[in-house]
This record gives C-alpha cells, structure tokens and sequence, in this order.
C-alpha cells in the first residue's frame, strides 16, 4: 500500500524528496483503475469524476479499497501506475488515488501527472569510457543508496546482483558506477531506466551514476567485485503450476492500453 509514502509526505509538507518517493511508489505499485464500462481488448475507458479541483479518473491500490468506494460491482483494470500516468497525461485529467476509503487520499493534478509520466518516459544516454582505476564508493549521500535499494528490490530475475563501485576514467573523470552481475540478455536497457529513475526520485540534485554489465570473464568484474558495495536482488519464485488467461489490459509492455 501506498499510505506509509503518503504518511511521510503529509508530514513534511516541504520536504521536495519525500514527495518524490511518494510519487515513485505510485508508478511501482499495481493501481486499480475504476472504469466506465468493462475492457474492450485493449481499450479501457477510465471514469472520469469532475470535482471542485477539475476532472480526476479515479484508482486504488487494493480491490478492497475500490470496492469499499463502489459500493457494488464495478469494472477495473489492474495495470501499474506508471502505465496509468502515461496514459492519462496531456488528456485534462488528474488522478485521484484512494479517495474517501483510506488515509493515503490524494489528488494528483494533470500538471503532476505530466511531469510524472515525462519522467518516466526519460531514457538513459549511452557513453563509452576507459575506466583506469576502481574503489569503494565514497561520498554517495544515503538517500541515493537507500533509493537505489529499494529500486533494486523490484527487478527480481533481472539480475543476480549489481555492485556500486567510485571510478576513475582515462579522461580524469571521476563518478560512481553500478556494475550489474547476470543480467539476463535483453534486460540491459529496462536495468538501466530503472537506475536513471531511483536517482531522480532520490530528490539529490544533479546526480548521476553510470551502469555497466561487464560480462563473468571480464578482469573488471573481479575488481569491482573486490570492493563494491553489492546489492542482491530478489529471486523470482519457482512457479509449480502454470495457468493460461488472457493479458489483461497493459500488462504487456509492447502493447499499452488505450484510453478513451
């Protein structure tokens, strides 16, 4: 649930990081998105309610909660909030999340929503480098690691692990860089967006991190290895039956639902 972000948001009602964890957990969690009318393949056409601050479609983060605002049965679709964001900005709607039914009750205006869906979107720039030297990270201010942590905690079976190093270019650069251990083929760009979003939602100005994915035999890996500050992440459970539904709307990445 998204009431304990909410909560350290509403405390601290200044504090420009805690709005942003607020807002990364809302496009990391799955949301409930109230509809005007069951899913049409891949068409789903949100409710859209006018209130006093605009037109707001509506979502929760439990079906207990939907359902406790509905009253009765109602159609939904089950997609993340980032999907959510993407879709209804540049349309005139903001999003309300949890209204009347929980403590993390907010209204996000479509200003918000556009900034958040244009974070979103942002991809990672791709540069090449030397690196001549490598050490343990130094420096880094607590809230990008903890960030990073907790980023890192989602990408289960992305990855086996991925190591935060301080480096040294051939240009007399000097940065940090996360190197990632057993990246399954092909998840090289979705790793390294989700670096790029842990370091804008941290609230630390300016940051930057690089993002390689040196390969087992590479004599960088072992000294990386030497001293990095190392993250696991999470192993996907075995599956013991498979069952086969159809894709509910968004859920497939190279189709996005469309709103109407």
């Amino acid at each position: 649930m998204l009431d304990r972000a909410h909560r350290a948001m509403e405390a601290a009602p200044g504090d420009d990081a805690a709005r942003l964890r607020f807002y990364e957990r809302l496009a990391d969690a799955e949301l409930f998105l109230l509809l005007e009318a069951e899913p049409k393949g891949e068409t789903v056409a949100p409710q859209v309610f006018p209130l006093d601050e605009g037109r707001f479609a509506l979502a929760f983060d439990t079906e207990e909660r939907l359902a406790e605002f509905t009253g009765a049965p109602a159609p939904y679709a089950a997609l993340p909030g980032r999907v959510i964001a993407r879709a209804l900005a540049g349309q005139g709607v903001g999003l309300g999340l949890n209204l009347g039914v929980a403590p993390s009750a907010y209204l996000m205006p479509t200003e918000a929503l556009g900034w958040l869906a244009g974070t979103l979107d942002h991809t990672p720039d791709q540069a090449e480098g030397w690196i001549a030297s490598v050490s343990a990270p130094q420096g880094l201010p607590e809230a990008v690691v903890a960030a990073l942590d907790a980023k890192l905690a989602g990408l289960a079976g992305l990855a086996r692990a991925a190591h935060l190093v301080a480096v040294g270019y051939g240009d007399a650069r000097r940065g940090h860089l996360l190197a990632f251990e057993g990246a399954v083929e092909g998840a090289e760009a979705a790793l390294a967006k989700a670096v790029s979003e842990a370091l804008v939602f941290s609230g630390i100005e300016a940051g930057e991190i690089d993002v390689a994915f040196p390969g087992a035999e590479d004599p960088l890996t072992l000294r990386i290895a030497r001293v990095s500050l190392r993250f696991d992440l999470p192993v996907p459970e075995a599956e013991t039956v498979q069952v086969v539904t159809p894709a509910a709307p968004g859920m497939n990445p190279a189709r996005p639902p469309k709103l109407k």
